[in-house]
């Protein structure tokens, strides 16, 4: 019962995007957008909604067991990685040997002040971590070899944010240690007593927020499109959908996850395109989207080959570098 719980347990976590309320409610704000914006009928609405075509599929069929062993995987494997304690101790200990700055000098601020101000500084550090992490998936070709696994989605269900290797759910986890490692202690030493443990391990207010505005309607088949001026500020479902088509035009573009002010910073936002059917997937020379074994082992042979091409690339630089021009001597 205990596995069963561990695998599974993000359905009752509100902390998590799955949860079940978060679900219930895209489900609802989906169901509105159909009738009452897209003028669709009750029962093509439900039909929409329900589309056997789409959580049936052989690639949703993946991500759903792609869920459970990755989640048998972090139970393994978090234990390992490097503890948000430690980064914070260090950050910690440094900031008490910086001599222009003292311990609890800000001790005195509200509360409420306090309190908004590190809500709003972790969704905003959180999110812009989020978003260059995902740009170098897509820049670097060994880290792209990792991330196009989650690309490699033919359909998109909200179980497919949890199609990842693992590798990269151990780079975002390091990412999240690193955020929540590196802020706490900051506000701990600055703050004092005034940051207590609602403040640090609450529930992030605007995190929650973006879950029951719909966050899992960022991977389904409906396109909620919001005003333009919006999605330069927020990314859309839509937005997120296009980050997934295989339309060259699309190529590298809405990074962000709630926050579309990265790219628009960056250069790789697009704002939604509304009436236009898009598809999804890679090329099938890049990955399967329903082979577990190629989902799992086709990104270490890509790695190696990314390695491969780097060190021939290097040996013929430190040849050319110790040969140099031929010279003839007695010639200018």
């Amino acid at each position: 019962m205990d596995l069963f719980t561990d695998i599974f347990g993000d359905l009752w976590d509100p902390k998590k995007r799955i949860f079940f309320g978060y679900l219930f409610l895209s489900l609802v704000i989906a169901g509105l957008w159909l009738v009452a914006i897209k003028r669709t009928g009750l029962r093509d609405s439900l039909r929409k909604l329900f589309d056997r075509g789409v959580f049936f599929s052989s690639s949703a069929k993946a991500d759903y067991k792609i869920f459970v062993i990755n989640r048998i995987f972090t139970l393994f494997i978090s234990p390992l990685l490097i503890t948000q304690m430690t980064i914070a101790t260090a950050i910690f200990f440094f900031l008490h040997g910086v001599d222009w700055i003292s311990k609890g000098q800000f001790a005195e601020t509200p509360k409420t002040v306090v309190v908004t101000l590190f809500t709003l500084s972790m969704f905003v550090f959180d999110d812009f971590t989020k978003f260059l992490l995902h740009r170098w998936m897509h820049r670097w070709p060994l880290l792209w070899a990792i991330h196009k696994v989650h690309h490699s989605a033919e359909t998109l269900t909200p179980i497919t944010v949890y199609r990842v290797h693992p590798l990269e759910g151990v780079l975002y986890g390091l990412r999240s240690v690193f955020v929540q490692g590196s802020l706490i202690p900051v506000f701990l030493f600055f703050f004092g007593g005034t940051v207590d443990l609602v403040t640090v391990v609450g529930v992030n207010a605007l995190v929650f927020v973006f879950h029951v505005t719909g966050s899992n309607l960022r991977h389904s088949h409906i396109d909620i499109h919001y005003w333009p001026w919006l999605e330069r500020i927020l990314i859309s479902p839509a937005q997120h959908q296009l980050h997934h088509s295989t339309a060259v035009e699309h190529y590298d573009k809405n990074f962000g996850v709630a926050l579309a002010i990265w790219d628009w910073l960056f250069g790789s936002l697009h704002l939604s395109e509304k009436g236009r059917d898009l598809s999804f997937g890679l090329d099938a020379k890049e990955a399967s989207a329903s082979q577990l074994t190629d989902i799992y082992l086709r990104p270490f042979r890509d790695m190696w080959a990314v390695l491969r091409r780097r060190a021939k690339r290097l040996r013929n630089w430190v040849t050319r570098t110790q040969t140099g021009p031929s010279k003839t001597s007695g010639q200018p």
